[in-house]
């Protein structure tokens, strides 16, 4: 707390802040707040917009093995105890009119190639129109959402469509924030996980598509340089993503 104090009177006195920027940065704070509700939490994005979340992620999470997966920021539509699927079936649970179908495979392995048995892994998404199933119908649905355990080689598989570049919600204080400064609302397209093992690290981290927009103008600040992956035509008309994640153990 003395810390916290001691810089935020630093940057009242740098910036000589009036009354009327004190009350306007306590009333967008309170309208930050009355946006929060289980679907939506506006301080998340105000945080991941301000490129927080990140910087709090690489200070708690840094890998500290160059042969690790790289870990990025959890953002504010995971849900806990996604259904559990068998491998190589899909995430999808509805029809839907757009997308492209994908498989992603990979493995699970630590930072010297050995496999992991039955790690846990969790993946959601967006759906083709950018909206997480919790934005679509205020609930969850368990739509682009799953988890997976690895087999005893490691191995892993399931069937999704192409992630899509999306608008984070832009309605309410974080997006009038984004507009006062000149910045846009988007995010890469990419798919979550959130891979677990017994007596190795967890990582939450992205799979972002190489040939998305943002990816270097990403508004959340998520965007590594080593998950970014290609995502490979094949000839039945499917798309093919090879990702192996890579844990430290504890």
């Amino acid at each position: 707390m003395q810390s916290a104090v001691k810089h935020l009177h630093a940057f009242a006195t740098e910036v000589k802040l009036t009354e009327e920027e004190w009350f306007y940065a306590i009333d967008f704070l309170t309208r930050t707040g009355k946006m929060c509700d289980d679907v939506r939490q506006e301080f998340i994005l105000l945080s991941d917009t301000m490129g927080l979340s990140s910087l709090v992620d690489l200070i708690n999470h840094s890998k500290n093995d160059d042969r690790a997966t790289e870990p990025t920021i959890l953002g504010p539509f995971h849900v806990k105890n996604a259904k559990m699927l068998e491998k190589g079936q899909s995430i999808v649970s509805r029809e839907l009119s757009q997308g492209e179908p994908t498989i992603v495979r990979g493995k699970v392995i630590d930072v010297d190639g050995n496999p992991i048995g039955g790690a846990l892994i969790d993946v959601w998404q967006t759906d083709a129109n950018g909206l997480y199933d919790i934005q679509e119908s205020g609930d969850v649905s368990g739509n682009l959402r799953g988890r997976f355990l690895s087999d005893s080689d490691g191995t892993y598989e399931f069937r999704t469509i192409r992630p899509v570049p999306y608008p984070i919600p832009n309605d309410g204080p974080v997006g009038n924030m984004l507009r006062a400064v000149g910045r846009h609302e988007w995010r890469a397209a990419h798919i979550h996980a959130i891979v677990a093992a017994d007596k190795y690290r967890s990582v939450t981290t992205h799979i972002f598509d190489s040939s998305s927009k943002y990816l270097d103008s990403d508004t959340v600040f998520g965007v590594k340089g080593s998950l970014i992956k290609v995502f490979i035509p094949q000839s039945d008309g499917t798309l093919l993503l090879n990702h192996n994640f890579v844990l430290v153990k504890e």
